[in-house]
């Protein structure tokens, strides 16, 4: 926040706010000209003096520049390695279309998403937006109390009074450099929540890019698998009709394509679904959807992260816990200003004037009246305490320390979870690693040498087409579950760099559903292998 204060205060000693009210009149009444000039002579000393007990009591702060997204920049540049904009203006909006229309000009990477989701997503724009009402809130309550004027005038025929009052709290002001430091730990708060925000979006679009992909990928091998399967079909039709194959053998060769058909059709259905779920993350409409993603997922990374350190690290670095601790710094600041003032939460102070006049007639000797004028002008001063009979303050000061002890045990348990989550994450990452070199060095290698050897044995007639239909069944499965593999370890890896530094396991709350059970566990997403024939 800026040194500077944020706007020019009124009158000194009016700048405050507050439960307990100050009350300083302002004289009241037409009156004679010296009460009245004495009587603002009072005021202008009253208000000078409220003036030096609330300017050095409220130290303003100013509005930051980035709206109070200095950490979610931070973490957004030296965490993700991208940049957020707040879109707030005709400007900052073009800037930001302009520059994802550029990464969307060229095949999307997993970094060129997460970038596109960060400046084009709305939900992420409406939380920085939030952010901004949480930092008005918080300049709002370093400014000292606001004083209250009331004004008030009645008369009749005769009679005129006219009264003025002046009110403000004290308890507020003098408990100000008290409450300031209990508004910055709840804007700090709302801060590392946006900044989670910002991390739980881009893994999310992480997520959901390798889904796609990977569905895309499926799909492309299916369709390779059915053109393999058509023709043999066709080859199995013609056999048939020259007498070589004979009917039950071309119907399970026929099964198997239309079976395999059937599949590669609900294979383009969740490619679909992917691609929509992709698209919703990204904040994109219109053109913009046309963009273009790679045939393929990466390949498998020469090193693995490096598990030493990464619980530290966690309890350093994750979001939620920063939140937390903030949320417990403010409640412990509660907790001890409600102690102080649990007794005494209510003083108002205030001065008051009041202006009377008033006309008399009375007959005279000579048969009219003599009119008689009485004016007074009176002052004084109020004080409004609110003493709590019932419960003395325990109640309020029962509440913030059930409510501080509830926060600590909140942090307890986000740091006793980050470290079990960090492992379980690593554990994940490391296992889907191994299981996807175990499908790409040995499984498909293995399924490729036994097909073709059953396409020999099928030449020389020593297996019949049922053991062919077999073999070719199981190896569209392992490379079905070998892309699914592939695909579930880019997501583990995700999972571990969200473990380490917040923004959870699933991306609720953007327009991309968590693809249910199977995503929040480290895999993610619908399956294939499960309905491929033979599966």
């Amino acid at each position: 926040m800026g040194p500077a204060c944020n706007q020019t205060p009124p009158a000194p000693g009016l700048t405050h706010k507050g439960n307990s009210r100050m009350t300083l009149p302002q004289t009241r009444g037409s009156g004679a000209r010296r009460g009245a000039a004495a009587s603002l002579g009072r005021r202008a000393r009253t208000a000078a003096l409220l003036a030096s007990v609330g300017v050095p009591l409220g130290g303003c702060v100013g509005f930051s520049a980035d709206g109070g997204l200095g950490p979610a920049h931070s973490y957004a540049a030296l965490e993700l390695r991208k940049d957020i904009v707040k879109v707030s203006d005709e400007i900052a909006a073009t800037g930001a279309a302009a520059r994802a229309d550029q990464l969307l000009r060229r095949p999307l990477t997993p970094d060129s998403a997460v970038q596109v989701a960060l400046l084009k997503n709305r939900a992420l724009q409406a939380s920085f937006n939030d952010l901004g009402v949480s930092e008005a809130e918080f300049v709002q309550a370093t400014l000292p109390p606001v004083p209250r004027l009331s004004l008030s005038r009645t008369g009749g025929d005769f009679t005129l009074e006219v009264e003025r009052s002046l009110t403000a709290s004290l308890i507020e002001l003098l408990t100000l450099p008290v409450r300031i430091p209990i508004a910055q730990n709840r804007f700090r708060a709302e801060q590392y929540r946006t900044v989670g925000q910002v991390l739980r979006l881009a893994g999310e679009a992480r997520r959901q890019f390798y889904r796609t992909v990977s569905a895309n990928q499926s799909v492309a091998y299916l369709e390779q698998a059915l053109a393999s399967a058509g023709s043999a079909s066709t080859l199995a039709k013609q056999l048939g009709e020259t007498g070589a194959l004979n009917k039950l053998e071309q119907a399970r060769e026929h099964a198997f394509y239309s079976e395999l058909g059937a599949q590669l059709a609900k294979a383009r259905v969740l490619q679909r679904v992917e691609r929509e779920k992709l698209i919703r993350l990204l904040g994109l409409w219109g053109r913009e959807i046309d963009f273009k993603l790679p045939n393929g997922l990466p390949s498998l990374p020469g090193r693995l992260v490096s598990g030493t350190q990464i619980e530290a690290e966690a309890i350093k670095k994750r979001a939620d816990i920063q939140t937390a601790r903030f949320e417990l710094q403010s409640l412990a600041g509660q907790y001890g200003l409600n102690q102080v003032s649990g007794f005494i939460n209510v003083l108002d102070v205030g001065y008051s004037d009041r202006y009377e006049r008033a006309k008399a007639f009375e007959p005279n000797e000579q048969g009219g009246f003599n009119v008689t004028r009485d004016k007074s002008f009176g002052r004084g001063y109020s004080i409004d305490l609110v003493i709590p009979i019932y419960d003395f303050g325990t109640t309020v000061v029962r509440g913030a320390r059930e409510a501080y002890l509830g926060a600590a045990h909140r942090l307890a348990e986000k740091a006793v979870n980050a470290r079990s989550e960090v492992r379980e994450a690593y554990q994940r990452y490391r296992g889907q690693y191994d299981i996807t070199r175990h499908y790409q060095g040995s499984v498909l290698p293995l399924r490729k040498t036994i097909q073709d050897q059953a396409l020999l044995q099928y030449s020389g007639m020593l297996i019949d087409v049922t053991t062919l239909i077999i073999d070719a069944r199981s190896r569209i499965l392992s490379n079905i579950q070998a892309i699914e593999a592939q695909r579930d370890f880019w997501i583990a890896a995700t999972d571990l760099r969200a473990a380490v530094i917040g923004g959870g396991f699933t991306g609720e709350g953007f327009g991309g559903e968590s693809a249910g059970s199977e995503a929040v566990a480290g895999g993610g997403g619908d399956t294939l292998a499960s309905a491929t024939p033979g599966g």
